[in-house]
């Protein structure tokens, strides 16, 4: 007889109906949450709030999203396992590790070197093979892995992000906080040739799409 099954954690259990709560309907996005187990990817002052529906401090004055919008963001793109996936903003890996489970392939930009390397070292640990890193400026998205399938935004852009959009394949989705005012507000975008379409999707708190790679850290 094979040994015990592993029991459920608690606390994921209590996130994932949390998630369902808060409008995530789609049972793949909701599976993916359930195998990426934030705890991996918070620092570890913050371990006991890694299942908490809030964002979190990282390193480099940068956050770690709540997961609800993790898992909107997620749910708003509509991915397969057919689709190749642009990230802007590396930061943890989290979203990156969420999205590897459903898409054929993460591409994955950050400016901080820091970051970018203790996320490859997460990635490498989970044995997450489909994820490929890069330390640059996200505000250039990745022209020479262009077109993307789909396209997601983890910092508010100013304007419209236009030079990172113009990667997006016909038919692709994109999803991006924009600031609007005095508040962000995230967005999808979908392609149709030269034509792109936006609808509202709610109101969020990210940090700055920021121009650059980081000269330190």
């Amino acid at each position: 007889m094979s040994g015990a099954m592993k029991m459920p954690d608690p606390r994921m259990i209590q996130l994932v109906m949390a998630l369902r709560g808060g409008g995530v309907t789609d049972a793949r996005v909701l599976a993916a949450i359930e195998r990426t187990p934030r705890d991996l990817f918070v620092p570890e002052r913050f371990g006991d709030q890694a299942f908490d529906d809030r964002a979190l401090p990282i390193d480099c004055g940068q956050t770690i999203s709540q997961p609800l919008v993790v898992a909107l963001m997620t749910q708003a793109l509509k991915l397969d396992d057919r689709c190749k996936v642009l990230e802007i903003g590396t930061g943890s890996g989290y979203q990156a590790a969420v999205l590897s489970r459903l898409a054929r392939r993460v591409y994955s930009v950050e400016r901080y070197r820091t970051l970018s390397k203790e996320a490859e070292a997460r990635f490498a640990a989970m044995r997450l093979t489909n994820i490929t890193t890069r330390v640059g400026d996200g505000t250039l998205g990745w022209p020479e892995q262009a077109p993307f399938d789909r396209i997601i935004l983890t910092a508010s852009a100013p304007l419209r992000p236009d030079a990172i959009l113009s990667q997006l394949k016909d038919g692709g989705i994109a999803i991006a906080p924009v600031d609007r005012g005095n508040k962000q507000v995230l967005v999808r975008y979908q392609r149709a040739g030269d034509a792109l379409t936006s609808s509202d999707i709610m109101d969020v708190r990210f940090v700055p799409l920021v121009k650059g790679e980081a000269k330190s850290l």
